[in-house]
C-alpha cells in the first residue's frame, strides 16, 4: 500500500528484489479524487485475497488505513507490515496546525529538489529516484495532495491497533525527518510485542534501501509461515 502520492509506480525496484514465487499486488488510489480513509479501506476490501493468505505492507501514508484494515481481522490475514508508519499524526501541536493551514498551498508548485532530498530520498539519491518520486506526485491533483495531508494530521488509529491480532513488522527508516521516533514508541506502546527493523536511510526506505527492505519483509513472511506449520 502506497504513500502520498497513492501509486505502486515507486515499488518496482523493492517488488524485483523480493524473492520467488511473487505474489504482489500495489493498490493504486484515485490521482483526482479524495476519498476518506474508511472509503480507502473499502476499496483494500474489495482487492484483498479472498480465499489465499496475504501479507499487508503499508508505507507511510497508508499505514494508518492497514491499521484500520487489520483491525477487522480480516480472515486471511496473517501479518502486517508498517513501513515509516504512525497510528496518530507524525506532527504535534503547532506544527500540526501550521501545516494543515498551508496544506492547500503547499502542493501548487512543484516539489523542490532540496525538500525532496532532505524529506523523501536522503541527500545522496540517485537522479533517476529524484524524477521517479517527481513524478508520482506531480500525477495527483494539489487539491487531492493535501486532503491526503489533513487525513494524516487528523488520524487517530490507536483503538483500531489494538484490536490487530495478527503479528505486526515495523520498518523504522533511521534517518526519517518526516516520521519521527514518538510514532514508533507509540505504537510500541499499545504493541509492545511487535517487531523492529532499523534500516538506515531516510523516509522513501523501501525505495532507497530496497534489497535491504525486500531481505527483511521475506525473512517476517518466512517466520509467519514457518509458525502456520
Amino acid at each position: 500500500m502506497p504513500g502520498m502520492h497513492g501509486t505502486g509506480e515507486l515499488f518496482d525496484e523493492f517488488m524485483r528484489m523480493m524473492p520467488e514465487p511473487k505474489h504482489i499486488e500495489a493498490p493504486y488510489y484515485p490521482a483526482d479524487a479524495i476519498p476518506s480513509y474508511d472509503q480507502l479501506q473499502a476499496m483494500v476490501e474489495f482487492i484483498a485475497p479472498a480465499s489465499e493468505d496475504f501479507v499487508l505492507l503499508a508505507e507511510s501514508f497508508s499505514t494508518p488505513l492497514a491499521i484500520q484494515y487489520a483491525a477487522t481481522n480480516p480472515p486471511n490475514l496473517r501479518g502486517l507490515i508498517l513501513c515509516a508508519g504512525f497510528a496518530t499524526s507524525p506532527l504535534r501541536g503547532c506544527r500540526r496546525s501550521f501545516v494543515s493551514l498551508i496544506a492547500p498551498l503547499a502542493f501548487r508548485l512543484p516539489l523542490p529538489r532540496i525538500a525532496a532530498s532532505r524529506f523523501l530520498v536522503g541527500m545522496d539519491a540517485p537522479e533517476s529516484l529524484h524524477a521517479a518520486v517527481r513524478s508520482a506526485i506531480h500525477a495527483v491533483r494539489p487539491a487531492v495532495l493535501a486532503a491526503r495531508l489533513r487525513q494524516v494530521l487528523a488520524t487517530d488509529g490507536r483503538l483500531a491497533l489494538g484490536n490487530v491480532s495478527v503479528p505486526i513488522l515495523y520498518i523504522q527508516a533511521e534517518q526519517d525527518r518526516l516520521v519521527g521516533r514518538f510514532c514508533l514508541e507509540e505504537i510500541e506502546r499499545i504493541k509492545p510485542q511487535i517487531e523492529v527493523a532499523k534500516i538506515e536511510g531516510p523516509h522513501l526506505i523501501l525505495q532507497r534501501e530496497p534489497r535491504k527492505s525486500a531481505d527483511i519483509v521475506a525473512s517476517f513472511m518466512d517466520r509467519l509461515n514457518g509458525a502456520d506449520h
